[in-house]
Parts: C-alpha cells; sequence; structure tokens
C-alpha cells in the first residue's frame, strides 16, 4: 500500500487549500506553467503541411516490426534499470520494486499510427507492483494499456486524473499535487511540475500533470513527463541528486505552433540544469506527433551530445532496450 501523499523532506509545510504546497516566492506551478489551448497564427498552413509531409505518408507506409528482444534483464540488488516501451513509457526497476510509467501500447491514436510494432509487450513483463502516470493525454493515459497491466496493485496520477482510471482495475489510486509525495516500499515518489497541460478533451483543463522524481536509498530516476523549457528544471534538480533523467525530445514542431514540447537541444539544456548524471530521451520515434521528420530527434540530440561532449552521458536506446545505473 502507498503512504498518504507528504511534502518532501525538508519543505516548508503545506498551507493553504488541503494537499497544495506554496512555495516561498514562487507562485502555484501547475497554474503559472500551463499552456493554453489556444492554437497560434499559422496553424491553418501549419496542420495542411503535417497532413502532407507526416500523416499521410505514415499511413501509406508499412508499420514496422518490433525488434526481437530475448526478455528484459533483471537489474543486480542495487542497480536502477529502465526499459523503454517506446513514447514516454518505461518499465523501471529500482529498490526491488517493478514500476511503469505511462504505458502504451496503442497501433492508433485516432489516426496517428504506431510506426513499429512494440518490441516488449505487457505479457514480457515481471509483475508490476506500481504504476506512474504523467497525465491525462491519450498518449500516455491510454486505458487498454493500463487494463493489460492492472491486477490490484497501485496507481499514482496527477490531481484531477483518478477519475479517469477508476475502473481499470487498480486496488488504490493516489492523486498528487506538484510537489507532493507520496511512499511505496523504500521509494519515494514526488510530482514534478512542468510546462504543459492536463485536459484529456477541451473542457477539462482542472487536471493535473508534470513529471516524476522517484528515489530509493540507493539511486533516483527523473521522468520529465511532457514538457516545454521552463526554469522548473533548475528547482527540480534542486531537490533530489539525479542519476538518471528521461526527456522528451520529439513533437516539437506542433501543427498548432503551441510551445508544448522541447527540441532535442532544449532537453540537454534541460538535462544540464537538472544536474543529472545521465540522460535517456523518450518522446520520439514512435508516433508521428509532430512536423518534423519522425527520425530528425535522435539525429539532432546524438549531434547536440557529441558537440558539447555529452556522448557518455546521453544514451539513446531503440524501443525494447534496456540500460542498468
Amino acid at each position: 500500500m502507498i503512504h498518504d501523499p507528504a511534502p518532501d523532506n525538508g519543505g516548508p509545510p503545506f498551507s493553504g487549500s488541503p494537499g497544495k504546497r506554496v512555495l516561498p516566492g514562487v507562485k502555484p506551478t501547475r497554474e503559472t506553467n500551463r499552456i493554453g489551448l489556444m492554437p497560434t497564427e499559422g496553424w491553418r498552413r501549419r496542420n495542411l503541411q503535417f497532413l502532407g509531409e507526416i500523416l499521410i505518408p505514415s499511413l501509406l507506409s508499412a508499420r514496422k516490426p518490433g525488434r526481437v528482444i530475448d526478455g528484459v534483464p533483471l537489474v543486480g540488488s542495487g542497480e536502477m534499470g529502465v526499459t523503454w516501451l517506446g513514447h514516454a513509457g518505461f518499465f523501471a526497476q529500482i529498490a526491488g520494486v517493478n514500476l511503469l510509467i505511462d504505458p502504451n501500447w496503442a497501433l492508433w491514436h485516432g489516426p496517428i499510427k504506431r510506426l513499429r510494432h512494440p518490441s516488449v509487450w505487457a505479457s514480457d513483463l515481471p509483475p508490476i507492483d506500481l504504476v506512474l502516470v504523467t497525465h491525462a493525454h491519450y498518449d500516455h493515459l491510454h486505458m487498454p494499456s493500463l487494463r493489460r497491466v492492472a491486477r490490484g496493485q497501485p496507481i499514482i496520477v496527477p490531481k484531477g486524473v483518478g477519475s479517469i482510471v477508476k475502473r481499470a482495475g487498480f486496488g488504490q489510486i493516489v492523486e498528487l499535487e506538484t510537489w507532493q509525495r507520496a511512499n511505496f516500499r523504500d521509494l519515494h515518489i514526488m510530482l514534478t511540475p512542468a510546462r504543459h497541460w492536463g485536459a484529456r478533451m477541451i473542457h477539462d483543463t482542472h487536471r493535473g500533470f508534470g513529471g516524476y522524481l522517484i528515489t530509493s536509498p540507493g539511486r533516483t530516476l527523473f521522468h520529465c513527463g511532457d514538457s516545454s523549457m521552463f526554469d522548473g528544471f533548475q528547482e527540480i534538480g534542486k531537490r533530489a541528486d539525479i542519476d538518471l533523467a528521461l526527456m522528451p525530445i520529439g513533437a516539437y514542431l506542433a501543427p498548432s505552433g503551441r510551445p508544448v514540447h522541447m527540441n532535442p537541444e532544449e532537453a540537454l539544456d534541460a538535462f544540464d540544469m537538472l544536474g543529472a548524471r545521465h540522460m535517456v530521451p523518450m518522446h520520439h520515434d514512435t508516433f508521428p506527433l509532430g512536423g518534423e521528420p519522425i527520425h530528425e530527434p535522435a539525429e539532432r540530440l546524438a549531434a547536440a551530445a557529441i558537440q558539447r561532449q555529452l556522448q557518455d552521458r546521453v544514451r539513446i536506446l531503440h524501443e525494447g532496450e534496456s540500460v542498468a545505473y
């Protein structure tokens, strides 16, 4: 079972309305960093370009087969392992806990086609102890995928998202506000701010969004969720000594023109602000969601990492590939 949500150790106590943290000199981050829904000038042209150059060609191309994976490796004592499931989905092993973050085995999201079959399915994973969802967008909260793994274990979601997953089969639903923390076995899980938005449709803008700091006695993992660049990464880095940061790098040319995702160079800037030791990119090469060519984010990241002499700290995984730290 998960302990009741609590503020992080050493931080100021909760004040104001229940469950809401107020930091000295910092405005409430979820409202400050929420991106509006209105597109920017030129959105019609960008949408036509997205249809003609990205979406329609992807629909006409054959879906690639998944990579052949000889099982998901189990990590040793004192190690932390992550397996990239595609898009923003990860299977993580930390402090003896099997953790699933934003799992998505969908082959379609409306007209958006997954470009290759998953290399690791839910059936390939060991029993899942805990599930985390960063926000309610369909490419991160995919109900059929959650039902595949729900076996009465707990799930952690941002505030306002619990109502969506209440019938998925989880035994306990914990909602967190920004900077709020829950404990599971030896893990401390904190919802961190992001610059994005959380509405699943249009009217439900009350739903929260963010990333997660997952801290154990020996390792700390950060999953960014979706975010554009903002100075909150520096504050997140002050909260923990991060061993591995999972950072989004794709869909930065949004047809709407809204600044909702980081590009690869910005992701490296955020990685630096976090002070993390290692980085694994995500949110690329799975679903064509932005106006950039599907392979461009990883190529730009690799080039930028070399230019900044970070190639030994940035690991670009193939879908289904695992790495341990």
